[in-house]
């Protein structure tokens, strides 16, 4: 059966046999240990998200403006502090350095508490802190995607993102009341404490990894820092696919965090909702994350990953225009909660497909650098989404805000990959091409 071309996804050749090498015998053992180091540290980001914060707020006396800076300037700092790490880690071992980032945010995160302690925090200790773990998470995500791309096996790399993406989506769900309660009981101080630790266990386990890693791509005789430095964003504009979902994840990413200050604004002082309900909106958003990363492997097996791609990537985009248009009623609490429902449903399902697709539209010697601009762009781009609806509301009201942004969050239907990418589709999926991966008229 052909494919329509408009359910066909962009791709290139990958290059497995030389990618696997003598990781192929043990990568489901190592697997797992990698799988549980991203667990323990996730878990342990999450019980700590809210504790800087605090720490500024309650411990230093911060104002609302240094708090707010502390979270923007740590995300535009640590992009251009991140910017040449990427071509220095494609030519590295990716494991030492996700070891060396883990214990970079463990020293990082553990000198609050200490200083604390001591009587010796300053807000700028804060600022610091923030930038380094922010610098660091990147470089561990550049690092550990390239190397997660390579020590498992195509046809099992959707299965693996989605046990990742479940992860994060159930971490993020009952780390954030957790680390709430341990605050509440234990001070900010030693939760930041308990965070700091998740990555030396984290580092620890990655150490435990048994099979040795295929050596990194060499470094070119003739190279320039500027052109080293950019080679991931030329690598993703060059590819049809890659591109049109990089502007897509930038506008949904961007949408999605400006959204979520005006949501709190919008339900609890415009609508008149309650902080309970407020917080059941949040709670069914991470079930539907969960539902969503867990759904993919069942749906993708039934009509093919190609097909779960573009329907998760329209959905995802759909619901954030029912959200504006409720009202204080019970109705209204309703729509807001089946929109944020159904938005992170289909959330769920396009994350670990796009991750799929993405590593295998990337080569081995470009992995590093794609994720490294992917984010850095991310870092730049969501405060910037987050200023400018911030003003827009000041200007007129959240729900405006909030209706512009669902309008924006729409034309990025338009930035999937619609079209293929011209060339042989030889991505890999369960060991078929994509034609072999169409589901089989009844």
């Amino acid at each position: 059966m052909r494919v329509p071309w408009f359910w066909k996804v962009p791709a290139v050749p990958t290059t497995e046999s030389v990618a696997l090498g003598p990781l192929s015998q043990s990568w489901r053992q190592d697997f797992r240990r990698r799988w549980a180091a991203f667990a323990v540290s996730e878990f342990g980001g999450a019980l700590g998200y809210s504790a800087m914060p605090i720490v500024a707020v309650l411990v230093l006396g911060a104002s609302d403006f240094q708090v707010s800076l502390l979270t923007v300037a740590a995300g535009v700092v640590s992009a251009v502090v991140a910017l040449p790490l990427g071509p220095w880690i494609e030519h590295r071992r990716k494991v030492p350095v996700m070891v060396a980032t883990d214990l970079l945010r463990f020293v990082a995160i553990a000198s609050v508490p200490v200083a604390a302690y001591y009587g010796v925090l300053t807000y700028w200790h804060l600022c610091v802190v923030a930038v380094v773990e922010m610098a660091a998470r990147m470089a561990f995500d550049s690092a550990g995607l390239a190397q997660l791309r390579a020590l498992v096996p195509a046809e099992r790399r959707a299965e693996a993102n989605g046990r990742f993406e479940t992860t994060m989506w159930t971490v993020n769900a009952v780390g954030p009341p957790t680390g709430g309660f341990l605050i509440s009981w234990l001070g900010p101080t030693v939760t930041m404490a308990l965070d700091a630790v998740s990555f030396l266990v984290s580092a620890v386990t990655l150490r435990g990894l048994s099979a040795s890693e295929v050596a990194p791509p060499a470094r070119s005789g003739a190279h320039h820092w500027l052109r080293d430095a950019t080679t991931g964003w030329r690598y993703i504009f060059a590819r049809r696919g890659l591109a049109a979902l990089f502007w897509n994840s930038m506008i949904f990413g961007g949408c999605i965090l400006a959204a979520v200050p005006l949501l709190a604004v919008f339900v609890l002082r415009d609508l008149g909702f309650s902080p309970w309900q407020y917080g059941l909106i949040g709670g069914v958003s991470s079930v539907a994350g969960i539902l969503g990363s867990v759904l993919v492997m069942p749906i993708r097996r039934r009509i093919g990953e190609n097909r779960v791609l573009l329907f998760g990537g329209v959905g995802r985009n759909l619901w954030l225009g029912l959200i504006p248009l409720a009202t204080g009623a019970t109705s209204g609490l309703v729509m807001i909660t089946a929109a944020h429902f159904l938005l992170y449903l289909f959330a769920g399902i396009f994350s670990p497909t796009f991750a799929t697709y993405r590593m295998n539209a990337t080569d081995d010697a470009h992995m590093s650098r794609v994720v490294m601009a992917w984010s850095i762009a991310n870092k730049v781009v969501q405060p910037a989404f987050i200023a400018a609806a911030g003003v827009l509301a000041a200007i007129t009201s959240a729900r405006t805000a909030l209706a512009v942004l669902a309008a924006i969050l729409l034309t990025g239907i338009l930035l999937l990959p619609w079209r293929p990418d011209p060339g042989p589709e030889l991505v890999s999926d369960g060991g078929r091409d994509l034609a072999s991966a169409a589901p089989r008229p009844r």
